[in-house]
């Protein structure tokens, strides 16, 4: 309805739709009361995804616009829902689909896809969507949400981004058993035949879309996502946000947190325990002992010291039952715990003997964070940081309440999914949601723009001292350790810049340098008009 009377004679419309000349702030003002009026969120979701299908120009603007209310919907918590019922919810293709069975002809698949322009590719093999489990085909939501938050929240033209699920079976019988499931019904394929698969996808990808194309691995098992990045890493220009995203994500929150008075202001002074040993939290420990090497002078292993893990089986330490067969991301942070007393089974216990300032949670396990836990986070900090990671809600270790009544009010708290505002011991906190979104959306855009050849482990650092700067004392005030949703667009641009410097400094990007590079970066960008 947004056609002028010109615009509907040279495309022979008149007639075809009502005679009103809508603009965009019309259009945006039904939409947005139309979603409002949907019952739950999923509805809301499956309404978001008709707008994409018949207006995309209008959807992204909507969700750029209303970013706070409607990230939610488009990513974490929702999606998650939307995963689950992917197959039941479906209305229209969107991406490609590569199965196990298509080894040997991955290029003539891609060969399919409209457009050879394709700067960013998100793809998953669905095993370990959120902390919701394999999920197989139905894991496509996932880049197409990811992709989805890449546009709106750092102007990536949607042309430019292709989703991709590596559908290689699932192991969950409710998928197998379901007649409109729309994967592969097989348990899924393991070993050297799935990484062939990944290789040939991942090359022929570059040969596609040319050696710069981004390749972001999404939500793959704990039992090959190391694997598959350890393997491409230093050939292709990729990352995998489930560990490095995460990581830069957190370390941001945990960087801005060292500002707040009261709290120790250097990382190496602080004591660390996660509950939760998989992708995101070793991923994370990673990352915390870099920048303490980086910022100490020290080496990466005598970084870790005070870093530690629980895992379903207890604290990881080095006498531990078959310490020496844990997986090597567990085994770099398996210590000598020999000067602790009594059992480690449990998080309290953990907790009384270490004497963290720090806890984070990204065990997928709710209300781990218990009342005692946090009252003892509480008893022996002044400000506690207590970060509950896990994604969706109902997976966090806590709630945002239970946090900040648990601990007088006193805690630094973050969480993985959105919590509103909250009133504690007479105070309202706004508590910020260390949200990946904050990351890997600029990172994608600097990255693209400098054509980068790969993704050094220092530019995630740099990425969080970046994140961690644009936290004002307002943020602090209202009771975040991260800037507001609102401001995404921003910290994007700011993301990308700090990266594309980094990848021209460091000799990574394929790109010629410009003279300017904020008003190159925001060249590459769109802002969603007719």
């Amino acid at each position: 309805n947004a056609f002028t009377e010109k615009e509907r004679g040279k495309h022979h419309l008149n007639g075809l739709l009502p005679v009103a000349v809508e603009t965009m702030e019309l259009q945006l003002k039904r939409e947005l009361k139309n979603l409002r009026a949907k019952p739950d969120n999923l509805e809301k979701y499956v309404y978001l995804m008709e707008i994409l299908g018949r207006n995309e120009t209008l959807f992204y603007r909507l969700v750029v616009e209303n970013i706070k209310e409607c990230m939610p919907l488009v990513y974490t918590p929702t999606v998650g829902e939307a995963c689950q019922k992917y197959s039941h919810i479906w209305s229209k293709p969107r991406g490609i689909y590569i199965s196990i069975k298509d080894r040997g002809n991955v290029r003539k698949i891609l060969q399919n896809w409209h457009t050879k322009d394709v700067k960013a590719i998100v793809f998953t093999d669905g095993e370990r969507i959120l902390g919701l489990g394999d999920l197989g085909v139905n894991g496509m939501g996932i880049p197409v949400g990811k992709l989805q938050l890449y546009s709106a929240c750092a102007g990536i033209p949607p042309s430019q981004c292709l989703p991709v699920v590596i559908d290689n079976g699932t192991n969950t019988e409710e998928y197998l058993n379901d007649e409109l499931y729309m994967g592969l019904r097989q348990k899924r394929s393991r070993g050297a035949e799935f990484e062939e698969l990944i290789e040939e996808f991942m090359m022929a990808a570059q040969k596609m879309f040319g050696k710069s194309v981004l390749l972001q691995f999404e939500d793959f098992g704990n039992s090959t996502a190391f694997k598959l990045l350890n393997m491409t890493r230093d050939r292709f220009n990729t990352f995998n946000d489930d560990i490095q995203g995460t990581a830069c994500v957190a370390l941001g929150g945990i960087m801005s947190s060292l500002k707040v008075e009261k709290t120790p202001s250097k990382l190496a002074d602080h004591k660390i325990v996660f509950l939760g040993a998989g992708e995101a939290g070793c991923g994370i420990g990673s990352l915390i002992a870099y920048a303490i090497s980086k910022e100490d002078g020290i080496t990466i292993e005598e970084a870790r010291k005070n870093i530690w893990f629980i895992d379903s089986k207890g604290l990881i330490t080095a006498s531990r039952d078959q310490a020496k067969k844990l997986p090597h991301h567990k085994q770099e942070f398996a210590h000598d715990a020999s000067a602790f007393e009594g059992p480690l089974d449990n998080l309290l216990d953990v907790i009384k003997a270490i004497k963290p300032t720090m806890l984070i949670g990204v065990s997928a396990t709710p209300n781990a964070f218990t009342k005692k836990v946090c009252e003892y986070m509480a008893e022996i900090n002044e400000v506690p940081i207590i970060f509950a990671l896990s994604n969706p809600t109902h997976k966090c270790e806590c709630s945002a309440q239970q946090a900040y009544d648990w601990t007088g009010g006193k805690c630094i708290f973050a969480s993985g999914s959105p919590f509103g505002t909250i009133t504690s011991h007479g105070k309202s906190f706004e508590p910020g949601q260390g949200n990946n979104a904050y990351i890997f959306p600029g990172l994608a855009l600097g990255v693209i723009a400098a054509e980068a050849k790969k993704i050094p482990e220092s530019l995630f650092y740099e990425t969080a001292v970046c994140l961690a700067n644009l936290v004002t004392g307002e943020d602090y005030a209202r009771g975040s350790v991260y800037p507001p949703l609102e401001k995404i667009r921003h910290v994007s641009l700011e993301i990308a810049k700090q990266v594309a410097e980094s990848c021209f400094k460091l000799g990574l990007a394929r790109a010629k340098q410009p003279d300017e590079i904020e008003a190159w970066i925001r060249s590459k960008v769109t802002d969603f008009d007719y």
